[in-house]
């Protein structure tokens, strides 16, 4: 629920209300729920009893402070039609049944656009890679859904819950380290706050200034690129195939969305150097269309629009930390990935639903939130996807992102062995879908 002012203490404090945040939220609300339930069904055995100093799971406080005024769910324009430039976001078949898990993917689910099939190319050159999700027997290989649908889901839960503190806007001045967790000043209209917090999950993106004031460093290695991000009309119906289309600059992503009128649209994210996103973000329209057609190709008909576009550069970064006594770093501010495959925020989710998964096991067994014992249990859980991940997406980065010739000899015999080995397409299928076990 939203709330005008913070109480002193909390059990868990989120800071960053965006996808990572308030998923990350909603998430142990419904960890905690259903092991209240357990508990009130009798479930444990009496030795197994908490005592009464003990807090039911139902009791726990988790507090989102997000910095930004979110739109709440009852306000009309947030569930309008998407425009054209609706900003989106490629789910994997694994976040889907992360978020069923949550109670909240049969409110997305008439507004995603499945991804039933993946076309890999090389661009010039031979060696493709498809897959089906009939092959796999899922619903669909990934989805993909609009920022503000998405947006709109977790705001509703987050107002909705009365275990959950929705302030904003505001945000974290101070923060101090103690032995019971985490000391905050959290300001808003100009007033500070004191908050003491069992658990600090940081979720404020890649560029958190808490991290700066804890002295948590970031390894960082820039690729050299910039992406462009737009909403593009093609001619023809995308069929629900995605393209990941490997060129001279790096990867280009086409994502399929749901038709918008008789539009048929689909997502950007094309891959180019600094000085190329620079000329192009002021290209005009049909030139840009041109060099666009040229470096996709016709598999969609005629490129008809380009709607607004978005440029950042890109990079691998890495927290040297992800916990500290009282703290946990979650999204983009414990790892930002390169775009290519779609993995970053599906790998965040994957992270959310550990962590909040952990943190329930914790409440039952009495533990304190914040201990590193407990936190230590989440990134046991975590550590091998993430390496994994992040291995991945970088070494597809830099060999597609190359024109030496051994290079081009190593992807074009890679993307023809994933076609025709089962054992390698069905790991790079499960790594494609979100569901590469911890094994």
């Amino acid at each position: 629920m939203r709330i005008q002012l913070p109480d002193k203490n909390y059990d868990v404090v989120v800071v960053g209300g965006g996808m990572v945040g308030a998923s990350f939220a909603c998430a142990l609300r419904q960890e905690l729920n259903r092991a209240a339930d357990k508990d009130r069904r009798g479930y444990r055995p009496n030795h197994e009893r908490k005592d009464e100093k003990e807090k039911d799971p139902a009791e726990i406080s988790i507090l989102v402070v997000e910095a930004v005024d979110l739109a709440s769910s009852s306000d009309q324009t947030s569930t309008a039609q998407p425009s054209f430039d609706a900003r989106s976001t490629a789910l994997s078949y694994g976040s889907s049944q992360i978020l069923e898990a949550m109670g909240l993917w049969q409110q997305l689910k008439d507004s995603a656009c499945p991804i039933e099939e993946i076309h890999v190319s090389d661009r010039g050159r031979i060696g493709t890679t498809r897959l089906h999700y009939k092959d796999y027997r899922v619903d669909a290989l990934g989805y993909v859904v609009d920022n503000k649908e998405l947006g709109v889901v977790l705001n509703s839960v987050m107002e909705s819950s009365s275990s959950i503190h929705l302030f904003c806007p505001a945000s974290i001045s101070a923060i101090k380290p103690t032995a019971a967790g985490m000391d905050l000043i959290v300001n808003s209209d100009s007033l500070g706050h004191s908050i003491s917090a069992s658990l600090v999950v940081l979720a404020d993106g890649g560029r958190s200034p808490i991290c700066e004031q804890l002295g948590l460093e970031q390894r960082v290695q820039d690729y050299e690129q910039h992406a462009l991000i737009a909403n593009i009309g093609f001619k023809k119906a995308h069929r629900n195939i995605a393209f990941e289309r490997f060129t001279d600059t790096g990867p280009l992503a086409v994502l399929p969305l749901k038709t918008l009128g008789k539009q048929n649209r689909a997502a950007l994210v094309w891959t180019l150097t600094a000085e190329q996103s620079a000329e192009y973000m002021v290209m005009a329209e049909e030139e840009l269309l041109e060099k666009l057609q040229e470096r996709f190709g016709n598999r969609l008909g005629k490129l008809q629009h380009i709607g607004e576009k978005f440029c950042y550069p890109l990079r691998l970064s890495v927290a040297r930390e992800q916990l500290r006594p009282g703290l946990v770093l979650l999204g983009n501010v414990a790892h930002t990935l390169h775009p290519v495959a779609g993995q970053g925020l599906n790998l965040a989710l994957r992270d959310v639903a550990a962590l909040a998964s952990t943190l329930s096991e914790a409440v039952a067994d009495g533990a304190n939130l914040g201990s590193m014992d407990v936190l230590q249990q989440y990134i046991c859980k975590q550590e091998l996807d993430q390496k994994r991940t992040i291995m991945f997406t970088d070494t597809i980065t830099r060999l597609f992102s190359s024109n030496s010739r051994s290079k081009i000899l190593a992807r074009k015999f890679g993307l023809i062995a994933i076609d025709l080995m089962p054992s390698i397409k069905q790991e790079f299928a499960e790594q494609a879908m979100g569901l590469s076990t911890n094994s």
